[in-house]
């Protein structure tokens, strides 16, 4: 079996429903960008607030996705 690398990135998604909807906005970005996606732990949730406007969840997330090197 070849031996694998994997690197991590941490990101923050947002969203004025929920925790879940913010997670999935920031791996669905990251994924844009990125290929082989592996995991995504939460590190933390937040919620911002801002005067008179909706609440905005926040998760921040490390997510790993396999290193393939340069060229």
């Amino acid at each position: 079996m070849k031996e694998s690398v994997y690197k991590l990135i941490e990101v923050v998604g947002s969203s004025t429903e929920s925790w879940e909807k913010a997670a999935t906005a920031a791996i669905d970005q990251a994924a844009t960008h990125l290929r082989d996606l592996r995991i995504a732990e939460v590190k933390e949730q937040d919620i911002h607030l801002e005067d008179g406007k909706p609440p905005v969840f926040r998760t921040r997330l490390l997510i790993s996705f396999k290193y393939h090197g340069e060229g």
